[in-house]
């Protein structure tokens, strides 16, 4: 994963809907790039899902949430759709970006994995699962950015 402290690299995907967003769109907010392996597998349902569940907790901490990956725009918008998933996904096709981020395995497979960015636009947060079949805990999760200290000037 991207080394926490180091400058988020910016990139541009497609949404859902087809538009073109990048991270420096969310310039100055703190965003939590969730990276996964693909839309409706079981174990990415229930992740996705529990931030969603959870979606109050994170804008209550004013955090943004990008689903990151591979699979297709309209499979995420069909995918989106049907868990009522109230954050935006990106399609990393070419995984540009999951490699960027050092969230493939080493056969180029997308890990679940997801880096937190701050307001200065700094990784403070990166995780990746080593098993596949498993995520970690949204509350462990919010714990962690709960318990890290401001970022230095």
């Amino acid at each position: 994963m991207i080394a926490e402290g180091t400058k988020a690299p910016d990139f541009t995907l497609p949404d859902s809907d087809g538009n073109m967003l990048s991270l420096s769109d969310y310039a100055g907010r703190r965003v939590l790039l969730a990276f996964y392996p693909g839309d409706d597998t079981p174990v990415c349902t229930t992740q996705l899902c529990s931030y969603r569940d959870n979606y109050t907790e994170f804008t209550k901490r004013d955090i943004i949430i990008l689903g990151i990956s591979t699979d297709s725009v309209d499979s995420h918008k069909k995918f989106g759709e049907k868990n009522s998933l109230p954050f935006t996904l990106l399609s990393d096709r070419e995984k540009k970006v999951s490699r960027m981020y050092e969230a493939t395995d080493f056969l180029g497979m997308s890990q679940r994995a997801y880096v937190f960015i701050d307001e200065s636009g700094t990784a403070r947060l990166s995780f990746s699962e080593l098993l596949p079949l498993f995520y970690q805990s949204t509350r462990d999760l919010l714990a962690k950015i709960d318990g890290m200290k401001p970022a230095q000037p």
